[in-house]
């Protein structure tokens, strides 16, 4: 299953820039692995996005998100998301274009059966190749989330986190 949804991911990364009318599809796959002694840890994440722009720098839809976490020596966990984002792109040349996403919804982990929401603004830059194939980069953003577990207490983050992270992805625009 892991395979399966790596392929997929790997094919529609991220959301891109689009015309109007036309429907987005994307994503992102991360994975990371720590070894520390003889404990380990791995961590798998798998972001989906669709979307349909209904203006003409304007696109609104659905994003969801499934992360897994392994420890040695204990039970593996899951937490996943679900909510809406808006996207505005500005094109600054044919080649180029600047867009920004808000996203926020729910977020639930399997400990303690945790619930509670997400926020977040990022910033990109999307490199036109041709016929609806691009390359989309971003270098962080701002993110808050909360989350309650019946057991644990109630842990809020805020993030400003440009300059730390890095993504690169390649999208597809689909025109109806």
């Amino acid at each position: 299953m892991k395979k399966f949804l790596l392929a997929l991911a790997l094919l529609v990364v991220t959301i891109s820039n689009a015309q109007k009318g036309s429907m987005l599809l994307g994503g992102n796959v991360g994975f990371s692995s720590e070894k520390l002694g003889d404990s380990k840890s791995e961590n798998f994440e798998f972001s989906p996005k669709i979307g349909y722009q209904f203006a003409d720098k304007w696109t609104a839809g659905v994003e969801g998100s499934i992360k897994t976490f392994k420890n040695t020596g204990s039970d593996s966990a899951e937490k996943y998301k679900i909510g809406g984002f808006v996207r505005y792109a500005t094109p600054l040349s044919e080649l180029f274009s600047v867009y920004a996403d808000l996203g926020a919804g729910y977020q639930n982990a399997s400990i303690n059966n945790a619930k509670g929401m997400y926020v977040n603004l990022t910033p990109a830059l999307f490199i036109n190749m041709k016929r609806g194939f691009g390359l989309n980069f971003s270098i962080g953003g701002v993110n808050y989330d909360n989350i309650d577990g019946k057991n644990d207490p109630r842990q809020e983050r805020l993030g400003f986190d440009f300059g730390k992270t890095f993504n690169i992805g390649v999208s597809k625009n689909f025109g109806l």
